[in-house]
């Protein structure tokens, strides 16, 4: 069946992640007339499914005498234009060497990774990578908000001193809750998903590389988003551009 052999390959393209909704999109964008309810039954009576696990571990140092910013983006992680509205967080992912940090920065118009980072330390030097990254792509203007939570990694001085030599409005979480940076949480959320939780990593430098491929060869250009109407950021930039 001609439909079948798209859903497998749209299932493999997107590394195993898609479900009923993106692989309904998917197909359409193909030029393929499916409704999602056969979508899901093809998925269901062929075992193609989008798999999810849970695993935790803090990565928030609260405890620090570094100055705190206010809230300013108050949970509106909406924004009209690109570089209006940046997001950064710090994750994890366990391998055989020990644990590796991934540090990202998203611009929230389009949940477009814009910054990213790897380290076996969870140091500033981290974060501090993953915003030049972004600062050096985007070349942003002054006064756009910078939202992170208040981590010691972020509220040092060091990182703070950066924020300041870009004019960027500074925004941090409140103490404990995840639920002020959800859209960069929402990201680690996916990757885990999608990448980190399918297989046991053996080396810190093996997930760097998947983690690379995993951002700028499908996250970016190929990921479907529902807030973004089904597009991927890469495409939903393009559309606003």
């Amino acid at each position: 069946m001609v439909v079948l052999v798209h859903i497998k390959e749209q299932s493999r393209l997107s590394l195993g992640s898609y479900g009923r909704p993106r692989m309904t999109e998917e197909l359409k964008e193909l030029g393929l007339n499916i409704g999602h309810r056969r979508v899901g039954r093809l998925m269901r009576e062929n075992g193609i499914r989008a798999e999810r696990s849970k695993k935790y571990k803090v990565t928030t140092d609260s405890n620090h005498a570094f100055n705190i910013a206010p809230n300013l983006l108050n949970r509106d992680f909406t924004a009209d234009a690109p570089n209006r509205k940046w997001a950064g967080d710090i994750s994890y992912v366990l391998t055989r060497e020990g644990w590796q940090y991934l540090a990202v920065m998203l611009d929230l118009h389009s949940r477009r990774v814009i910054g990213w980072a790897v380290s076996n330390r969870m140091k500033r030097d981290l974060a501090i990578r993953a915003l030049n990254m972004a600062i050096a792509l985007r070349q942003p203007p002054k006064g756009y908000i910078h939202h992170t939570d208040r981590g010691s990694q972020y509220c040092s001085h060091d990182y703070q001193k950066l924020l300041r030599q870009h004019g960027f409005q500074v925004s941090m979480s409140g103490k404990g809750n995840c639920y002020d940076n959800s859209a960069v949480e929402t990201f680690f959320k996916t990757i885990k998903a999608e990448l980190i939780w399918r297989q046991s990593w053996q080396t810190r430098r093996e997930t760097e590389l998947a983690i690379f491929q995993y951002i700028n060869g499908f996250y970016n250009p190929r990921r479907r988003h529902s807030a973004l109407g089904w597009k991927s950021p890469v495409a939903f930039e393009r559309k606003v551009a």
